[in-house]
């Protein structure tokens, strides 16, 4: 079984270090692969940087990947052995990885965005409709982050809606019944995604029902069936896969066309891109990307969240408390969401403590220096940002779930570099902490959540971090 994995794994590896230019590029430029003779010449000049040599000639570190059970896992445990700089082999070529924040600091540049989400997807969903100008690419990451600003603020009574659903839902439940955590929360997302970026075609629930089986095709081969070749194997999986893809493509299509051609009172996502005089192939990709990706990170938000707080009942208690003090038994407006900053810090900390994002990608553009280490152009570089997130040269007591960490300022200046908040915060992750704060502010208003006793939730590492099964609560009414 692990040759088997190792074999798809070299395949799929291969396929996105060579057929993927766009990658690892921040800004989502088309950079040029390097040829093979390429790739052994930079890794000659990168053979000081400590680490592992290849276990196969072909396959490099695959082998070890794969035995370690996720690339995080196996960052975690090269960074332990080899410090924050290190090296291993994808195939033949050479990685770097970095795993603290002060070798993180000599790389990132400010000027650029780091998102791990845009690149790497657009890369697995063979996109590349970038110009390579720089200028013209900057604007469309301001059209990309001021949809999501506009969408959140045109559309926040639809999220509060959406919320008092599920709410509803839980409040009509007897108090031993146990609730499908995971479930829930990945419908609750999948709802206010739809409607928020594509509009009121999703108010129908088929429609949801729709797309949430084409988003599960499409999302669970990009965190599998790509990552470890296997989709390649399966001719029937991947037609399902390609016809899943085109089935949303479509229907993109269509509400491009829809709102390119008429004028309607909801200001959604997509409006905000047709209006920024991109092309329809631009709008379709970026809409997809954030669609993907927006309903994934904020459906396992708001899962780690809820699971956090059942788990330490003392921080839940605070938060009630900061939730009543601010909004009282008034309505919830957006004003008073801002003001609900210890909410801010437990969805910071659950970020932290899930490490949601446990790995992202660039593509070195120029050649640099980090520490003693020359990086050559072109070389795959790794935040290992998993192993960041519980280092515990930054964090005191790294593996406690604490959101007063966040209390000193370091501590969120930190965590803005790594980009979970501030400027660099992406767009997917800044609408999946506003969807929670709602959500939560909703649910803890009228409810207390409980955990389920003896209950053990394991975590499986991909591009967004998980439960390995369903996770389970339950729910006691305080009104």
């Amino acid at each position: 079984m692990i040759t088997t994995l190792k074999q798809k794994m070299t395949v799929c590896v291969r396929s996105l270090v060579q057929s993927c230019p766009t990658l690892c590029d921040p800004m989502g430029c088309s950079l040029p692969v390097p040829s093979d003779h390429g790739i052994f010449q930079a890794s000659r000049q990168a053979a000081g940087i400590p680490g592992i040599t290849p276990t196969e000639e072909k396959d490099g570190n695959l082998p070890d990947i794969v035995n370690s059970g996720s690339l995080h896992e196996f960052l975690v445990n090269l960074h332990e052995r080899y410090g924050p700089v290190v090296s291993f082999w994808f195939g033949r070529r050479l990685v770097v990885s970095l795993g603290t924040v002060d070798v993180l600091k000599q790389h990132i540049n400010p000027n650029k965005t780091l998102d791990p989400f845009e690149t790497m997807l657009k890369s697995l969903l063979r996109y590349q409709s970038d110009s390579g100008n720089m200028s013209e690419n900057h604007m469309r990451k301001k059209l990309y982050e001021n949809g999501v600003t506009n969408c959140l603020r045109s559309n926040f009574a639809l999220l509060l809606k959406l919320s008092e659903e599920l709410l509803d839902k839980w409040l009509s439940y007897p108090e031993s019944q146990h609730v499908p955590l995971c479930q829930h929360m990945l419908g609750f997302a999948m709802k206010s995604v739809t409607q928020m970026v594509m509009g009121s075609t999703f108010e129908d629930e088929q429609e949801v029902i729709r797309f949430q089986k084409n988003h599960g095709t499409v999302w669970s081969e990009i965190g599998k069936g790509f990552l470890d070749g296997s989709l390649d194997k399966s001719a029937t999986r991947k037609k399902q896969y390609e016809d899943a893809l085109m089935q949303l493509e479509s229907i993109l299509k269509k509400i491009i066309k829809e709102r390119k051609g008429g004028n309607f009172s909801q200001h959604i996502f997509i409006d905000s891109l047709v209006q920024g005089n991109l092309n329809d192939q631009q709008i379709l990709e970026d809409t997809m990307i954030f669609s993907l990706a927006s309903c994934i990170i904020t459906a396992k938000l708001c899962t780690w969240a809820v699971c956090f707080l059942t788990t330490y009942e003392e921080i839940q208690k605070k938060l009630y408390e900061e939730i009543d003090q601010v909004l009282g038994k008034g309505p919830i407006t957006s004003e008073k969401i801002e003001e609900l900053r210890y909410c801010r810090q437990v969805l910071c900390e659950t970020v932290r403590t899930a490490k949601l994002t446990p790995v992202s990608a660039r593509l070195q553009d120029i050649e640099g220096k980090i520490d003693k280490f020359i990086i050559p152009r072109e070389t795959l570089v790794l935040h290992a940002l998993g192993v960041v997130l519980q280092d515990p040269g930054t964090w005191s007591s790294p593996y406690k779930f604490c959101p007063e960490r966040f209390d000193d300022d370091s501590a969120m200046r930190t965590f803005c570099l790594l980009g979970f908040s501030g400027a660099r915060e992406c767009p997917e992750l800044r609408f999946a902490y506003m969807a929670a704060t709602v959500l939560l502010s909703v649910l803890l208003r009228r409810l207390q959540l409980l955990s389920v006793q003896g209950q053990v939730i394991e975590t499986k590492y991909e591009l967004v971090t998980s439960s390995k099964e369903e996770a389970w609560i339950t729910v006691s009414k305080r009104y």
